[in-house]
């Protein structure tokens, strides 16, 4: 039997590779609809399920650094269980946010604050720092 190369791979190192013409196989047409463009009939689909996709502008930030999130009633049950004057918490990846009461003075090292949450830090004789 006589081994035949595929045209696949005969046509692989090409520019065309069997499209025929460079201008050929161009658009978002030749994509089946993958693009923005020709979706009108699929608007209720969109509307559903992929909400978010509709309406982008700008650059999304390359490492967008998603922070949890943690109130303050959750830091006081944290720092009563210390026996120093003035507990330190560190919370790499935290944002506090100001739900809640802060019982006693701490220093709270955290990535992000609320104004609010500042504020009763504050007002309870303790630090808000920033990492």
């Amino acid at each position: 039997m006589v081994l035949r190369i595929k045209k696949k791979r005969k046509f692989f190192g090409s520019r065309s590779w069997g499209a025929g013409n460079i201008k050929n196989r161009r658009g978002a047409g030749e994509r089946g609809g993958v693009g923005r463009g020709g979706r009108k009939h699929k608007m209720t689909y969109l509307l559903v399920y992929e909400r978010e996709s509709l309406i982008k502008k700008g650059f999304a930030p390359w490492r967008k650094q998603k922070l949890m999130e943690i109130d303050l009633d959750a830091l006081s049950k944290r720092a009563s269980g210390s026996k120093e004057q003035k507990p330190v918490l560190e919370l790499k990846g935290y944002k506090v946010l100001g739900d809640g009461k802060v019982a006693m003075p701490i220093v709270v090292k955290a990535s992000g604050f609320t104004k609010n949450a500042e504020k009763k830090i504050k007002e309870a004789g303790g630090e808000a720092v920033r990492l």
